[in-house]
């Protein structure tokens, strides 16, 4: 009889992280493994999970005290007959973790944010309910370090992509015609949510400086995806005269099709704990051009597969996209290195592999 392992994501929405899950929940599946998903009811991943045809049980998990949302989890866990829980996010780390601790079945939880974890009471409550505390990156573990998790709970295994995922679907002059970005233009894109951390408004800054300078190809900013600080940034952009240069795209589900269409991927992140787009980047053999910060460092090797340069430093993060946008030799250069950097323990196959062997583990434990 296979194991089951219970998935919890208290996530509404669906941004890096929850590709993650549905990246492992396939890998699972195709070794064999059966995969619940436990996370709220209309939600993106519960049409995800459907239409992928995993099984789904859709509980309401409104805040950490909302403890019917545990029994519920810990319910729709014994009809599935789990074997196993894995906690996504910081809600379901409680929720899912009580639950499973009234089963009696192990649990374990993967931390994506690189926000500090506060040594106490809580802490140790929170991770005494778990049988590993998985990291995304060493510079997340450091963080599970200093707020007290215990060594022996602790590992890292890297967030992952898969390459054949991002075979664009129609040409590259086909995509960059949709705002008349020419063959000879420089086309930056982001592909974030639209929130203070990702950095954006640094980015906006550092363009328009650089534009500035004189002597860089004609240029285009391609921004994707949504969130709460869309109008902040249309609007800085408009006081910054960027209008003509920054082309804010929304929400998008043809993320191949945009990165093969780029030059150049900008993370200019103020805080990230891996940062999938860089995967997704390196992997199409795209340059990053990202701020050292959080895992972002892990991932991205500066001068090899992209530049980095320090958080919220406009004339830095200027210069940066000067040596890009006026050298073509860099840009190929740092691009080619990407799929090889993948391969080097970045790939959705490796990712997999590492879960499954904890699982075993733990498991194995009783």
């Amino acid at each position: 009889m296979a194991d089951v392992v219970a998935h919890v994501d208290a996530e509404q929405g669906f941004s890096g992280g929850e590709v993650q899950v549905f990246l492992l929940m396939e890998g699972l599946r195709a070794r064999g493994w059966k995969n619940v998903l436990f996370c709220p009811p209309g939600s993106r991943g519960e049409a995800e999970a459907r239409a992928r045809g995993f099984d789904v049980v859709p509980v309401a998990m409104r805040n950490d005290l909302h403890l019917l949302a545990g029994r519920r989890i810990a319910r729709g866990m014994r009809e599935h007959g789990c074997t196993i829980a894995h906690l996504h996010t910081g809600r379901a780390h409680w929720l899912g973790g009580l639950a499973a601790k009234r089963l009696g079945i192990p649990a374990i939880t993967t931390r994506r944010m690189d926000r500090p974890v506060q040594r106490g009471v809580w802490t140790r409550v929170l991770y005494g309910l778990v049988k590993r505390a998985v990291a995304i990156s060493p510079a997340v573990e450091e963080l599970l370090e200093r707020g007290g998790v215990p060594e022996s709970k602790r590992c890292v295994i890297f967030s992952s992509v898969d390459p054949e995922a991002l075979r664009p679907k129609v040409p590259r002059t086909q995509t960059r015609a949709l705002t008349g970005v020419a063959p000879d233009d420089v086309l930056l894109l982001v592909l974030a949510r639209l929130t203070p951390r990702k950095g954006i408004d640094v980015l906006l800054e550092a363009l328009c400086e650089a534009l500035g300078r004189g002597r860089v190809p004609r240029t285009h900013l391609w921004i994707a995806g949504d969130g709460p600080e869309t109008l902040a940034l249309r609007t800085l952009a408009e006081r910054l005269e960027l209008e003509e240069v920054v082309s804010f795209l929304g929400r998008r589900d043809d993320k191949a099709d945009l990165l093969a269409a780029a030059d150049v991927v900008c993370m200019p992140s103020r805080a990230e704990g891996l940062g999938v787009a860089s995967l997704e980047a390196m992997a199409a053999a795209r340059p990053v051009l990202a701020c050292e910060v959080g895992g972002l460092a892990d991932a991205v090797e500066h001068d090899r597969t992209g530049l980095l340069v320090p958080p919220d430093d406009v004339p830095a993060l200027r210069d940066a996209l000067l040596h890009l946008l006026r050298e073509p030799d860099l840009r190929e250069r740092l691009g080619q290195q990407g799929p090889k950097r993948i391969r080097e323990g970045f790939h959705c196959e490796q990712m997999v592999a590492q879960y499954e062997a904890l699982y075993r583990e733990v498991l194995a434990e009783g």
